[in-house]
Formats: C-alpha cells, sequence, structure tokens
C-alpha cells in the first residue's frame, strides 16, 4: 500500500485526523483573503490550488530571480520578544511569516492573534518533535493537533505552510506533509539568534548570518520567545536585518506570493 493509501485509510479508520485534503485535492484562499473572515474548515473554501511547485520536496529558496527574500519567525517558546518583533514590522511596513507550534497556540493565544492581525502563519507542530522518528499517523497527529489549535487561538485560516521542527526532513516525511495539503517551508539560513548569548551568539552574529545569506529569493529564519534568559537576539537584530536588506535593494515579501503567480 502506497503512502497516501495508508494516510487515506487511517483517515477513513478514524485513526488520523483530516486537517486538510491531501495535496491532490487541497485548495487554499486567495493571499487576500487569508487574514479576513471567519476560519474555515477544510473543504468549505474556495481559492487557487496549492502551486505544484511548492509539492515533492523542501522549500529552502523562493523559486525567483529577483532581488526579493522574506522573513519568517518560529515560536515554541515564550511571548518574550513579539512586542517589539511585531512593532517594528509595523513600524517599517514589512511583512513576516509566523511559523507557531499548537502548544504555543493554546499557552499564549493573544500573542497568536496579534500576529495574525497583520502577517500570515503557518504551522510548526504540535509538540516540536522529531518527525524523522515519527509514523505517518504521529506525523498527522502532529500537524493536526497544530492546525486547531491555531485557527482557534488567531480566528484565521493558516497557511498550508508547514516548517518542520529541527528542520529534520526527510522524503518520506515531506511526503506526508504534501498529503495533508501542506508545502515543506524551510529556510536558506537561520540567524541562530535562539542560542542566545550563553550559546555564543550576539546581534550582531546574527545579523552577519542573516546578510551572508542574502540571495534572490532567500528565506530568513528567525525565533520569537526565550528559552530561559529573557534575551531575544532576533528582537534585537531585526531593526539591523531590515536596514540591510534596504541598504542592498532587496524587496521583502511576503511567503503568501508564493500561493501566485511567480513572484519574479
Amino acid at each position: 500500500m502506497g503512502r497516501r493509501a495508508a494516510l487515506a485509510s487511517l483517515v477513513a479508520a478514524g485513526l488520523a485526523p483530516r486537517c486538510r485534503a491531501v495535496a491532490a485535492e487541497r485548495t487554499v484562499q486567495p493571499p487576500g483573503a487569508l487574514l479576513a473572515g471567519p476560519a474555515t474548515m477544510p473543504g468549505e473554501h474556495e481559492g487557487p490550488r496549492l502551486p505544484d511547485a511548492l509539492l515533492g520536496d523542501e522549500i529552502r529558496l523562493m523559486p525567483t530571480s529577483g532581488r526579493v527574500m522574506a522573513l519568517t519567525f518560529n515560536a515554541a517558546w515564550d511571548e518574550s520578544g513579539i512586542d517589539t518583533v511585531l512593532a517594528e514590522l509595523r513600524r517599517r511596513k514589512v511583512p513576516a511569516t509566523f511559523f507557531p507550534t499548537g502548544q504555543f497556540a493554546d499557552a499564549h493565544p493573544a500573542a497568536v492573534r496579534a500576529m495574525a492581525a497583520a502577517h500570515g502563519l503557518g504551522n510548526h507542530s504540535y509538540s516540536h518533535p522529531y518527525f524523522d522518528h515519527l509514523s505517518t499517523a504521529e506525523r498527522s497527529d502532529e500537524v493536526c493537533r497544530a492546525d486547531a489549535a491555531i485557527r482557534n487561538a488567531s480566528g484565521t485560516e493558516p497557511l498550508p505552510f508547514f516548517r518542520f521542527p529541527y528542520s529534520s526532513t526527510t522524503a518520506e516525511s515531506i511526503a506526508d506533509i504534501n498529503d495533508l495539503g501542506y508545502a515543506a517551508i524551510e529556510f536558506t539560513a537561520d540567524t541562530n539568534g535562539y542560542l542566545g548569548p550563553y550559546g555564543g551568539m550576539s546581534v550582531a552574529k546574527a545579523v552577519k548570518r542573516a546578510v551572508d545569506a542574502f540571495t534572490p529569493g532567500a528565506i530568513l529564519q528567525m525565533h520569537v520567545g526565550s528559552t530561559g534568559d529573557d534575551i531575544v537576539i532576533d528582537a534585537q537584530a531585526l531593526p539591523r536585518i531590515i536596514n540591510a536588506a534596504q541598504a542592498e535593494r532587496y524587496e521583502i515579501i511576503d511567503l503568501r506570493q508564493l500561493l501566485t503567480p511567480a513572484a519574479g
């Protein structure tokens, strides 16, 4: 039995939730509608199909030759730095995409609503496990529990974008995610700001890692929240990263543009 057939049989037996239609059937709302109106359940919304170009492999670069890049933030710990990041994005009129875990959404619904008020929300699993250690059914459970938590917290339709915990991807796990209706959105570079000063990181080092990764279609990964020291290096580095991108004539675009015809 193939993987898609196996997943379908698990869904039919009630052993795996069908949080989204499989990729062959998946439709998504147009980008302009993603943050408007109440959340919809799978099968209720209409719009462009998840592009085939986003399926079959992990996405670490946007498919473009233009001088564009995207900012993304994972959220799995506490709320530290979120207000600072959102305020800077608002001040600079710059979009970002946030990837909260389901546990984060359950614990910090107000923070997730604040993110969703102006930015797209992806899915970063429910409890942040290594997906290469999970079965197909366990992966489905992680993704769908997170989907429900993010919907409940935000009141919006999450994007069909999944980011693997620890960026631990395999061909099999990517296929499972695709079968749930998600593109595997990874990153070109991580600033490593989440390591904090006790992990040897500084604002200057985080900025340098970001700038060194500037290339057409780059996707930068950063983090909000603190691992325990209340220091959020990426929140402090964000203004300098935006300054550097603009100085090098990069336009920071919304990842939701991946759901429409080519960005450039």
